[in-house]
């Protein structure tokens, strides 16, 4: 061979090469720099901001690479609770605090993880609204319509009674007293004891309780703190869940599915990975919460087990009452009681 020929394949050789090392470049390049809008309605350093979204965004910028950031606007900044979803719809935030609760006429069956006396700790049911959300009949009934994804999730561990002035160690306790709820399936279950619910939002109800048009509220203990109530109750009951309450992040369907792969992948990783950690952090920081809220002056009272029988049987029926009211406008509520009830048994909660 002459070295006219050498030379020439010595040149497709490198030119081979040279293609080869600018391919695994572009593949191993991070994707175009992109920056993303959050927001929600928690007070600055609200401790599943701390435990939940901050963690999340961070590791979707690590996957990343640093070609995905996040601009947070807490505190309402944006809109309010009850308007997340709009908002996020219509492309004012990308990802957002959309808590079914506050938007109970668009995703009423998410509240089937709202439900008294289903779950006893956040990870039972954070784990069993996880998969109906992502995979089961809440993801095709409830987010898909809205057009919206969930990114994350914690279910909070049962809500309890707080009050200002009456203790409660008997039902009766509970007869009259208006008691702030989320609306929805906590209306019912204060309607069954004879409370009288009364519908806010979370940031708004200190200014309601201060005034005392309210005698106390349904309440998880983590936000007590974060809320400042605990300047204003004195009592909680213990031993019975009240129900409870999703705080859920979700994206805009539209700004999904316009990202690129490796996004959507780096994202659905730092999901699936957050999941479990943050609901077992928010179950953790229970023991220490109690603590502070005693050293509060917040008296906590175990009901009695007769009265714990007494108002677990008057809540027994919710679950099929909340059912039932649904069914009879169309909802496949009945569908989504059985499918939660089904996953809550396979996590080992019933």
């Amino acid at each position: 061979m002459n070295k006219k020929s050498l030379g020439k394949k010595g040149l497709r050789s490198s030119g081979a090469l040279l293609a080869l090392l600018l391919t695994s470049l572009l593949a191993s390049a991070p994707s175009q720099a992109l920056e993303l809008k959050v927001a929600d309605s928690f007070p600055a350093g609200h401790y599943l901001v701390r435990l939940m979204l901050k963690p999340w965004m961070d590791e979707v910028t690590k996957r990343t690479n640093g070609a995905v950031t996040f601009t947070y606007y807490p505190n309402q900044q944006i809109g309010k609770a009850a308007d997340m979803l709009r908002l996020t719809q219509s492309g004012v935030v990308d990802i957002g605090y959309i808590a079914p609760s506050y938007v109970s006429d668009k995703m009423p069956l998410s509240e089937v993880a709202q439900l008294p006396g289903a779950f006893e700790t956040s990870c039972q049911g954070t784990l069993a609204y996880w998969k109906a959300a992502r995979e089961g009949l809440l993801s095709s009934r409830e987010y898909a319509p809205n057009k919206i994804k969930l990114l994350m999730e914690v279910v909070l561990p049962p809500y309890q009674v707080w009050t200002a002035k009456q203790k409660v160690e008997t039902p009766k306790d509970l007869q009259g007293l208006k008691l702030r709820t989320t609306g929805g399936a906590q209306d019912l279950t204060l309607r069954a004891l004879g409370a009288v619910p009364v519908r806010m939002a979370a940031p708004d109800a200190y200014e309601s309780l201060s005034r005392g048009t309210m005698d106390g509220l349904l309440f998880p203990m983590e936000s007590v703190v974060a809320y400042g109530l605990d300047k204003l109750v004195k009592h909680a009951t213990e031993g019975v869940s009240f129900g409870s309450f999703i705080v859920a992040y979700s994206i805009n369907q539209s700004v999904w599915d316009k990202l690129p792969e490796d996004v959507k992948k780096a994202m659905d990783e730092a999901s699936e990975a957050i999941e479990p950690k943050a609901c077992a952090d928010v179950d953790k920081e229970q023991d220490a919460t109690k603590a502070h809220l005693q050293q509060s002056g917040v008296s906590f009272e175990p009901l009695p087990e007769a009265t714990r029988a007494e108002i677990k049987d008057k809540l027994k029926g919710v679950g099929q009452e909340w059912a039932a009211g649904h069914d009879s406008r169309g909802k496949q509520a009945s569908a989504a009681l059985k499918e939660f009830d089904g996953l809550l048994a396979a996590g080992g909660a019933k």
